[in-house]
């Protein structure tokens, strides 16, 4: 009896401990119960959210992310409870916004990114634990750096009215009282022009206070002397000068809906303009109401100033302005950005055009800007190829460099002369534009046409008009694209560049270009540039992903002054893109030469600093400027200068991956309040919420080329 009690006892003893061991694993393979902790302060009616790489998280997405609740005791610390599985890696970032709800349960709700945190690693960790407390410390500091970038638009769109003296004085004054008066000008964003009637609009999203807050009004100056960017306004406003570019922000969920005054001052201010005034020489105001704008992403408006007594027209002002929309079709999300990240090494190699010059006719036969020029710049070890991207006239992003194209017709009964005319590429298909035989504008200027077309037997990775889905598709990943968006410039003297007063609208345009760019995922770095200001600020305040460079010619004899204050010298240049949080600027190599302390004082300001331009071509040059810091260089025939060299991509990514991702990089959740500590080599959660090996590409991956004067490498971001 007693040798089957102990038999017995044995069995129970057995099942016990397999229950517990089941029990164990179980809870080793189970959910940990996470708390998100940040710190930080807001405005009314902001939230401090989190979103990361889970399902959980919101697989990065802002509309789907957590909403921390602020601590009743202390109102700056926030915290968020979430059930995640263990043993995975898991990535993440903070961001403050207001958001919207919507109508009905089943729509996503509405968010406005007001700050997010930028680090090229996001924050990391594995929980092991059931209990877990993130304490993050600070919004916006990890790893004891500050990385906080703006948001971009994601439902709201932002008006900017601009008075500026590009071309003539913004302010004209008929009245003789005022006539040689100098006025200070202030923005009022009085309301809306409507107030919604009870039961229209039913599918608009519920209203609270965060949609009333979302109408923000701010104020940026841009001089040669510096800027400043999105600030209120003095009581009375600011002066308007000359050399002064005056531009209100007014971001909104109901941009068609909005009443503006301007209300213009006598600078001096000194005696009132009627008796008892409350503002001391308050002479009158205009009124905008934003209906009568927004249809168009940019215009200029013609405004009358009504005096304040007799309510008489006191004279006019001219407004300039955009609408920048927020991009459709595409949702941007919080997954590593590099719209502000640059990783500091020696100057860059870019290829002009894919590093073939065809801008004399002689050289009209050779193929820029095509796949095989693309591919040969690779091939040679260029880190970057620098192209145009414009839409033909069924919105297909194509890559040219001329807003124009020549085509050859032949005569009838005259089999050897033939005559070139020349047609804006808008105006043709991308079906029609792969039938063309073309010639460069150049042509036009010699004699001996034949020399400068197409040869019709070319291949096809060597034609004209490649699409830029094709480029990024065919082009090796381990080479770089400096995608110009190509836009027409106005000159000073009022000529439009080909001749294209009127072009496309700008939102739609650059909405398709960022969407074909953002639709083809890669690992490939690309920056985008523009010498149009207006196109630099649409592409940053459309998407979170890539970076900007502002391209400027400065003084030049070589081209003609633009129209733009922002682009006539590389010092207002250089504030623009301050202001604008550009990753840089793109300086004609003439005006660096003249004045190579530009170079330095780029990067005093943040700034990254590329130079192009025919004076790039000369080896000294480039060493002169590699010298002075310059942080790239775009130059034509790249290839006959720089030979073939090791895929220094390839030895940056296995040097990653060696390195895997560092040490503080990891929290172990291993007791209920706990501080970052190292963690092992686990499994990350990918978008859908499954794991799979910690062999991560980083996003601070660096990047490679030849440098052709000296012999040294040289890396990008």
């Amino acid at each position: 009896m007693d040798e089957e009690n102990g038999v017995d006892a044995n069995v129970e003893y057995q099942k016990v401990t397999s229950a517990i061991g089941s029990a164990s694993a179980s809870l080793r393979m189970g959910t940990s119960r996470v708390t998100f902790k940040i710190k930080g302060t807001t405005l009314p009616g902001e939230v401090f959210a989190v979103c990361g790489n889970s399902t959980a998280l919101g697989v990065w997405s802002c509309q789907k992310a957590v909403f921390l609740v602020p601590n009743a005791d202390d109102e700056i610390t926030w915290t968020a409870t979430v059930n995640l599985p263990r043993a995975i890696l898991f990535k993440y970032r903070y961001f403050k916004c207001y958001y919207i709800e919507p109508k009905n349960p089943a729509d996503l709700r509405q968010v406005l990114v007001n700050k997010w945190e930028t680090h090229p690693h996001p924050r990391s960790f594995n929980p092991s634990e059931e209990e877990c407390i993130l304490d993050d410390g600070n919004f916006g500091i990890h790893n004891d750096i500050e990385k906080l970038d703006s948001g971009w638009l994601t439902c709201q769109s932002e008006i900017r009215l601009r008075l500026h003296y590009s071309e003539k004085p913004p302010v004209s004054i008929s009245k003789k009282k005022f006539k040689k008066s100098r006025f200070r000008v202030k923005l009022t964003l009085e309301g809306f022009e409507e107030e919604g009637e009870e039961g229209e609009d039913d599918d608009k999203p519920v209203t609270n206070l965060a949609e009333k807050i979302a109408n923000t009004l701010e104020i940026t100056l841009i001089s040669n002397n510096g800027y400043r960017s999105r600030h209120s306004q003095p009581e009375c406003g600011y002066a308007l000068e000359p050399g002064l570019w005056t531009e209100y922000s007014i971001q909104t969920m109901e941009p068609d809906n909005l009443e503006l005054i301007f209300d213009f001052f006598e600078e001096e201010l000194g005696v009132a303009v009627v008796q008892g005034d409350t503002l001391p020489g308050h002479v009158g105001s205009a009124c905008l109401l934003s209906s009568t704008i927004v249809d168009k992403s940019s215009g200029l408006i013609t405004l009358p100033i009504m005096s304040r007594n007799s309510r008489k027209t006191l004279g006019k002002v001219k407004v300039d302005y955009i609408v920048i929309k927020p991009m459709e079709g595409f949702i941007c999300d919080m997954s590593p950005s590099l719209s502000k990240y640059w990783k500091p090494r020696v100057p860059l190699d870019v290829g002009h055009r894919g590093g073939i010059s065809s801008t004399s006719a002689t050289l009209a036969k050779v193929r820029e800007n095509t796949i095989a020029s693309f591919k040969n710049a690779a091939s040679h070890g260029a880190a970057f190829v620098e192209f145009d991207v414009h839409l033909s006239k069924d919105h297909v992003p194509i890559v040219y460099h001329d807003l124009t194209c020549c085509i050859s017709m032949k005569k009838k009964m005259d089999k050897e002369s033939s005559e070139l005319f020349e047609i804006p590429v808008k105006e043709l298909t991308f079906e029609q534009l792969q039938l063309l035989k073309l010639a460069h504008v150049a042509a036009l200027k010699v004699n001996d046409d034949k020399e400068n077309l197409d040869d019709e037997n070319d291949v096809s990775e060597n034609q004209p008009f490649p699409s830029l889905q094709q480029v990024l598709l065919c082009v090796p990943e381990n080479i770089g694209f400096n995608i110009e968006i190509k836009w027409p410039c106005q000159q000073k003297d009022g000529v439009w560049e080909g001749n294209l007063p009127t072009y496309m609208d700008m939102n739609k345009a650059i909405d398709i270009i960022l969407k074909c760019t953002l639709e083809n995922p890669s690992n490939r770095r690309i920056v985008f540039s523009s010498f149009v200001a207006d196109v630099c600020s649409m592409i940053r305040q459309k998407q979170n992903k890539y970076p900007v460079l502002f391209l400027t010619q400065g003084h030049t004899n070589s081209y003609p002054e633009f129209m733009d204050l922002r682009c006539r010298t590389t010092p207002i240049a250089m504030s623009f893109a301050q202001s604008e949080n550009l990753l840089g600027v793109n300086v004609h190599t003439e005006d660096l030469l003249r004045n190579p302390d530009y170079i330095q004082q780029a990067k005093s300001k943040d700034l990254v600093i590329f130079c192009w331009g025919n004076d790039t071509n000369e080896s000294e040059n480039r060493r002169i400027l590699k010298q002075k810091g310059i942080d790239g260089l775009i130059y034509d025939r790249i290839c006959d200068i720089i030979l073939g060299q090791t895929d220094f991509f390839e030895v940056d990514e296995l040097d990653e991956l060696t390195q895997q991702l560092p040490d503080e990089a990891f929290v172990d959740c291993s007791c209920t309040d706990i501080n970052h500590f190292a963690c092992q080599s686990v499994p990350e959660s990918n978008d859908s919420g499954n794991s799979y090996p910690s062999e991560i590409k980083s996003s601070e991956q660096e990047m490679y080329s030849t440098e052709s004067d000296s012999g040294q490498s040289c890396s990008s971001f």
